[in-house]
């Protein structure tokens, strides 16, 4: 049975203590020198909304055009679909050449992959990307 003092819990935690602490001083720190460093005049163009370079005229409850939620669900399967091919990419390199397992993974990524080219080609025929 192993006993644990406190000399080995603090090199066990001590990195993290020290990660998180300068997390934090990072975090105030910065609130602190924005609010010292950082402009302090008003006035009423300061205090104006501001909506990218024009100005805000009419209801917000204006509707938008389908394409443009079609358009960012498309980034987004694309996105997740990127974000698979990291776990794969870090097991690939590490499989040995004579299991058999290599083949496999290189044909489930080949059509992984050529899956996603036939959705993308769908989508650009279909006219998603077309934002007018």
């Amino acid at each position: 049975m192993m006993i644990l003092t406190f000399a080995d819990g603090v090199s066990a935690w001590g990195p993290l203590v020290v990660l998180i602490a300068i997390a934090v001083v990072f975090g105030v720190g910065t609130v602190i020198a924005s609010t010292l460093i950082g402009p302090t005049r008003t006035g009423p163009t300061k205090e104006s909304v501001y909506e990218s370079g024009m100005k805000p005229i009419g209801t917000a409850r204006k509707r938008f055009n389908i394409r443009f939620y079609i358009l960012a669900i498309a980034f987004l399967i694309f996105d997740v679909e990127i974000v698979f091919l990291y776990p794969w990419a870090t097991v690939f390199p590490n499989l040995a050449a004579d299991s058999g397992l290599a083949g496999q993974f290189l044909a489930r990524i080949i059509f992984f992959i050529a899956t996603s080219v036939v959705a993308y080609i769908y989508a650009w025929r279909k006219g998603v990307f077309r934002y007018d």
